[in-house]
């Protein structure tokens, strides 16, 4: 593996294996633009393991987001215990949200993967990977032009990332993870659909 190793030491505790680093980097990026786009990633190790190639076609962004309660609305619905909470309950994690703002600025590309690079009181940063999949770089190499298909257009919208699969609870099989597939909201309409067929009776003479 190499030197890759010892940089996947090194980030499995970066706030004391690069303390004085940690800082600068901090103050610069809180300065930047939300949506960055860079040479190189700031995890080569992370990156390459995620699928990222240093080659044309692949995109590294890194998305700055603000870590803050989602405050709910008005009342919908009748006044309820569940809808008097003052946050609001998302299933999205911020690595998804970040996934998502990132193709909202690129597009054209698609999003192969995200990782986590710094956080703070009032920051996640995440560095996501695009792929250009009309790019010929792309098109030709056997390992990643299965991203040209048409079944992964907007991976990032649909829930197809890992960190979507992850928040979908699409890491577990087995006991426990039965109403996960194909998802929760198909679960319930299986239910649904279920109880609507015996709920009339069959065969009823007037």
């Amino acid at each position: 593996m190499g030197y890759l190793k010892y940089v996947a030491q090194t980030w499995k505790k970066p706030r004391e294996n690069l303390a004085s680093l940690w800082n600068e980097r901090l103050i610069t990026w809180r300065r930047e633009p939300s949506s960055l786009r860079l040479d190189h990633p700031t995890r080569p190790d992370r990156a390459h393991a995620l699928g990222y190639k240093a080659k044309e076609g692949f995109l590294v962004v890194r998305q700055k987001l603000k870590v803050a309660y989602r405050k709910r609305g008005s009342y919908l619905g009748g006044r309820r215990p569940k809808h008097a909470r003052l946050t609001l309950v998302l299933d999205k994690n911020y690595q998804q949200i970040a996934e998502e703002r990132v193709n909202d600025k690129y597009p054209n590309c698609e999003v192969l993967n995200s990782y986590w690079v710094a956080s703070d009181s009032k920051n996640h940063w995440y560095e996501v990977i695009l792929v250009d999949k009309a790019h010929p770089a792309i098109v030709v190499d056997k390992d990643i032009n299965w991203i040209c298909s048409n079944k992964q257009n907007g991976r990032a919208y649909r829930g197809l990332t890992s960190a979507a699969r992850k928040a979908r609870g699409l890491r577990w099989k087995g006991k426990g993870a039965e109403k996960m597939r194909p998802s929760r909201s198909a679960s319930i309409r299986r239910k649904n659909s279920k109880q609507r067929k015996f709920d009339f009776p069959l065969n009823t003479k007037m």
